[in-house]
């Protein structure tokens, strides 16, 4: 029984150490898809256990893309690579020095003045490899982390400009693991690995070099002995690896349980599952403790392993090499110094193994970023495309429509002008929706909306009723054109939004989400999100116009009250108040509720009305709601099912139709 908990929870929680893979997200039964709850839990989330592991798919594509980062510092890199040679045979000279300074010494000629200067002439040779070091190391970690700056910045700058659907269909932890845990492997490679490489491969051939020129048969002694340590490290670390995975695996298991287990510690309580969270936790808690040891183990034995057989080569080395002493007239010094390249022969052998797989993870890594990189972003703008722009003066939007635009030969086009000037057509901004036959599908298989039509004259409040699923928010993403319509028209003030710069058509609709977001900052930084150019004074216009101003004034630090972890200091309903002013700064001409007030009680809701109505009344609004309290005022309401409009009018025509309006707001059904 206690087996077969432990390999439920296991299971349970295997999705959360897939940070490695791109996760397409599941679309409910609408084809809308699905937002995550809350970030991706695993090993990610927890230290480096998640780096990116296993081989790019397209190596030298991936290393050559990778050290484009670094190819503008060609100088420093040239630096770098005599350093490394310079260091590397700065201490193969110094060791090599003990010879001639030993035969010095047991000869004639020796003394103490040939001793200190041999040991003076040491020093300076390895005073050389230090200052190699140094600078190896000073201008690589100059030069990695310029790289890794800038490869988090195109990243950066990537994902602003990839489009919504993106967002829609990967999950969002592994989106930011691409930043944390790939782009830090990266950074360990370029730091450290590729010059330890380079430094490593110069450090055997000139040892084996040194070795063939001090004694070749010695050498074959030591040579063979390289087979055996290797074939023992593959065979220990095969065995370290597998229960390293188990242990990476248990510990993601765990902390996912933690994670989750202390997010939801109100609803373990409320029901009463202490216990059970208990008896489950020790479950993985002790799988875990049982991996360790195993993994501890295998990877504990590793340098005893290898000591112990590099003692035995040291000693069958140092035994034949005294011998060869006695019988063959071996110099003294010599032996010395081949005993001492003997010992430190292998270890830049295993040194080069461990860093080709810190290599591998960090390539694998570079190209999972490199993937995001190479994502389709959202369709360039046209070249004559119009833009909004804001008269300072009147506080007014005005389209700015080139002569060559396809608009300016519609019928009617003229008609509201307000000036031509420089082959430029300006007209003002009165914000009428209009929706003519749009069909549309979030995949080609499954349409979403069919043959949607309907308008909103400037200064309207359009409500949106329907299931779950129908399409009320499928409607508003096309508005904003974070999707493109694959059939029909939409336009604002008879232009087809298409034709519209994407930043100039989304600064002029002001959104209030369901779920709300805060950033890290002050209440008063956090409404100016709504319009950075805001001043104090219409910051708190806008929060009294959203009914928010009289709490904030309640907070320890009015305005100025520092909000962290997306508001977690206020209530739901005060956070969906912030929202609400951050849109009510806004100067946008149309405003999007997409079930605005669904977070807060009655009683708030009440004030957010009333101020709602004072923020809408030069707006034309489209609401989305559940509660149909909330739009009876509605100029017009649009019950939608199955993606289709099944009903119109206002709140007296629908309770005259008694459809399905009717059966809502009376009772007789519900919203599914």
């Amino acid at each position: 029984m206690r087996q077969e908990r432990l390999e439920y929870l296991q299971k349970k929680y295997e999705s959360r150490l897939n940070t490695v893979k791109d996760s397409d997200m599941m679309a409910n039964v609408s084809g809308e898809p699905k937002r995550p709850k809350g970030p991706a839990m695993g090993p990610g989330r927890h230290g480096k256990q998640s780096m990116a592991v296993g081989k790019p798919k397209d190596l030298g594509k991936t290393m050559g893309r990778l050290f484009s980062y670094i190819s503008h510092e060609k100088w420093k890199l040239l630096i770098v690579c005599v350093c490394v040679i310079g260091g590397t045979a700065a201490n193969l000279a110094g060791s090599y020095m003990l010879r001639p300074i030993i035969n010095g010494l047991t000869s004639e000629e020796g003394s103490v003045a040939f001793l200190m200067k041999g040991i003076l002439t040491m020093l300076c040779i390895y005073l050389v490899g230090v200052v190699a070091q140094y600078l190896q190391q000073r201008i690589m970690i100059g030069v990695a982390q310029n790289a890794i700056c800038k490869l988090r910045n195109d990243l950066f700058e990537k994902l602003q400009k990839l489009p919504v659907r993106y967002y829609d269909t990967h999950n969002h932890g592994d989106t930011m693991s691409r930043f944390t845990n790939d782009v830090d492997a990266i950074g360990e490679m370029l730091n450290n690995t590729v010059f330890q490489l380079i430094s490593g491969t110069i450090s055997i051939v000139g040892t084996f070099c040194l070795m063939l020129y001090t004694n070749v048969w010695l050498t074959l002694i030591t040579v063979v002995m390289v087979p055996v340590m290797m074939k023992a490290v593959q065979t220990v670390g095969s065995r370290s690896r597998k229960y390293y995975r188990a242990q990476q695996a248990a510990i993601g298991t765990l902390n996912g349980y933690i994670e989750e287990t202390v997010t939801g510690q109100k609803i373990v309580k409320v029901f009463n599952h202490e216990e059970e969270s208990k008896e489950e936790f020790e479950y993985l808690n002790t799988d875990l403790r049982n991996k360790l040891v195993k993994a501890q183990f295998f990877g504990g034995i590793m340098g005893p392993v290898m000591n112990g057989l590099g003692q035995v080569s040291y000693s069958l080395t140092a035994c034949i090499g005294g011998l060869l002493c006695v019988l063959r007239g071996f110099d003294l010094g010599g032996f010395t110094v081949f005993v001492n390249y003997s010992r430190q022969f292998s270890r830049p052998i295993n040194e080069i193994a461990m860093q080709v797989n810190t290599i591998f993870s960090a390539l694998a890594g570079a190209e999972r970023v490199f993937t995001v990189m190479d994502e389709e972003p959202e369709a360039a703008d046209a070249e004559n495309a119009i833009r909004i722009v804001t008269d300072e003066k009147s506080e007014k939007c005005y389209y700015v429509i080139p002569k060559d635009n396809e608009v300016t030969g519609m019928d009617g086009f003229t008609d509201d002008v307000i000036k031509e000037d420089e082959g430029f057509y300006y007209k003002e901004v009165k914000g009428a929706v209009t929706l003519n036959d749009v069909t549309f599908g979030y995949k080609p298989d499954k349409t979403i909306l069919r043959h949607v039509s309907l308008y909103a004259k400037p200064g309207q409040k359009i409500a949106f009723v329907g299931s779950t699923g129908a399409g009320k928010t499928t409607i508003t993403n096309l508005i904003n054109r974070f999707y493109d319509i694959d059939d029909g028209l939409i336009t604002i003030d008879n232009i087809p939004v298409s034709q519209l710069e994407r930043d100039s058509l989304r600064r002029n609709i002001a959104m209030v989400l369901q779920d709300t977001h805060l950033f890290t900052g002050t209440v008063r930084e956090n409404i100016r999100y709504g319009r950075l150019d805001a001043t104090d004074e219409e910051v708190e216009q806008a929060a009294r116009t959203a009914s928010a101003h009289s709490f904030i004034m309640r907070l320890e630090h009015g305005y100025d009250t520092m909000l962290e972890s997306d508001g977690v200091n206020l209530s739901q309903g005060q956070r969906q108040l912030i929202n609400i002013a951050r849109a009510a700064i806004s100067k946008a001409p149309i405003l999007i509720l997409d079930e605005a007030t669904s977070s807060v009680d009655t009683r708030t809701e009440k004030h957010i009305e009333k101020g709602m109505d004072r923020l809408m009344a030069t707006r034309t609004t489209l609401v989305i709601a559940h509660r149909l309290s909330t739009v009876r005022n509605a100029n017009a309401i649009m019950v939608l099912e199955n993606g289709e409009i099944i009903e119109r009018g206002d709140h007296e025509d629908l309770l005259a139709q008694k459809g399905r309006y009717y059966e809502l707001y009376t009772g007789l059904s519900e919203l599914d």
